[in-house]
């Protein structure tokens, strides 16, 4: 295995029960960085045999809250996803392009954690909310982030008055909400 520190590390067992719960058909993330909970999903996926196709979707050149980096960081992330290869799928993309690969009502749980100022993250739920089946799960990572203008907390607290949810608030905070008509 592949060991790698991430603000994502404690909430990877919640993500795993979600996972064989919500038993999805298909997990997208949007904002991959160096994978953690991305291969976590799809370490889970692998364990359980689920049928769920995998995409990670990144430009894989960082911003203004996760850094700059370079092309290596993608390099790893293709080499690490080899052992996922037959359901996983890297995208090297902006996640507007990213948008026709995929039907509208075909994504089960989707996890947003690209750019975290607060249009950005509102753009990116917005823009991908047609995407999500009408029992689909979104997860927001850094909701409990308050400094260097990162707006997630801010779309969250929207949202969690308007769509059942709850939130972790360790870790940067996990958020957590089912806004389909037929929430699980």
């Amino acid at each position: 295995q592949h060991i790698v520190s991430s603000a994502w590390l404690e909430h990877a067992p919640f993500l795993s029960w979600m996972i064989e719960q919500v038993r999805p058909h298909r997990f997208v993330e949007l904002g991959t960085h160096r994978g953690y909970s991305y291969f976590a999903a799809c370490e889970t996926v692998k364990i359980l045999g689920l049928g769920t196709n995998c995409h990670a979707i990144d430009t894989f050149a960082g911003d203004e809250h996760a850094g700059f980096y370079d092309h290596s960081i993608y390099d790893d992330v293709c080499i690490r996803n080899a052992d996922y290869a037959g359901f996983s799928s890297i995208h090297q993309m902006t996640f507007a392009d990213a948008l026709e690969k995929f039907d509208d009502c075909s994504i089960d749980i989707l996890h947003i954690d690209g750019r975290h100022f607060y249009a950005d993250v509102k753009e990116d739920y917005e823009t991908w909310s047609r995407k999500l089946t009408p029992d689909a799960v979104v997860l927001f990572h850094d909701t409990n982030v308050r400094e260097r203008d990162f707006g997630v907390w801010k779309l969250f607290s929207e949202l969690k008055a308007r769509h059942p949810s709850f939130e972790f608030f360790h870790n940067h905070g996990l958020g957590v909400i089912a806004p389909g008509a037929q929430p699980p």
